[in-house]
């Protein structure tokens, strides 16, 4: 498939399969990466070719409207829910995803946010407000999540912190940054996206890039995708967080609605 927007290709026409694991897709600012993030997410269309996700061709309408059941998305910046309080956060994906309260009640106790449920967006800390999202974009069990720069503003331990939950989401995964170096290490294939042609990096030194002309890699296999590992978050974490939260609650104040 191939992406333009302005006139310009962000994506020239390229055959590629993504399969499961975490796949991560590096590229400067402008260089297209969010733009193809949300056409994986079946919110744009591609300009040529054909897009399948989990078996289904997002070219009709009833594989678009399946495939959308099962994808997790959680754009860059989600600033327009700072004044939401968590709970009311992910009661809102769960309601247009058909979730019911139990796994509302599930997916807080999951990532670690029911002392932060009656807690503004807003108000948060950077590592705990992702938490928030990442929640929302996986109150329905997703089998696919993709997420765009979502390390962005973090400090790198509590980066380093959150990666086995990230790692944990679904069983595929495909995160977005602007460096390579941030994906290195703990993404199971890494990409490049640069004038509107993606690389896979071969390994986790980011050297000799394969570029991806037409029908250059091999699709995704075929076949029953595995159900997601557990998430597992170490009790240090657990006490991390609460410290952050409980140190911006006594910040905020009356106001953070707790």
């Amino acid at each position: 498939m191939g992406v333009r927007r302005g006139g310009r290709w962000l994506l020239r026409p390229a055959a590629f399969g993504i399969a499961e694991g975490v796949a991560g897709l590096a590229g400067q600012r402008g260089a297209g990466k969010s733009t193809l993030l949300a056409t994986f997410a079946t919110l744009r269309r591609p300009h040529v070719g054909e897009l399948e996700i989990l078996g289904e061709n997002t070219g009709n309408s009833t594989g678009l409207r399946a495939v959308r059941a099962r994808i997790g998305y959680l754009p860059g910046r989600f600033s327009w829910a700072d004044a939401m309080k968590v709970d009311e956060f992910v009661r809102y994906a769960a309601y247009y995803k058909r979730v019911r309260e139990p796994q509302v009640r599930a997916v807080l106790k999951r990532f670690e946010l029911s002392e932060a449920a009656g807690a503004e967006m807003g108000l948060l800390p950077p590592d705990v407000r992702l938490r928030a999202g990442l929640a929302a974009t996986c109150v329905h069990e997703p089998d696919l999540v993709l997420l765009d720069d979502p390390f962005a503003g973090l400090e790198a331990a509590a980066a380093a912190e959150l990666v086995p939950v990230v790692r944990t989401l679904a069983p595929s995964v495909v995160v977005a940054a602007d460096a390579a170096e941030s994906l290195a290490g703990w993404c199971d294939r890494l990409f490049a996206l640069a004038r509107g042609r993606l690389t896979e990096l071969p390994d986790a030194a980011c050297a000799d890039p394969v570029p991806m002309g037409p029908l250059h890699t091999e699709p995704a296999p075929t076949g029953r995708i595995r159900a997601a590992r557990p998430l597992v978050i170490p009790v240090p974490d657990r006490r991390r967080v609460a410290r952050r939260l409980r140190l911006a609650l006594l910040t905020a104040g009356s106001g953070a609605g707790v």
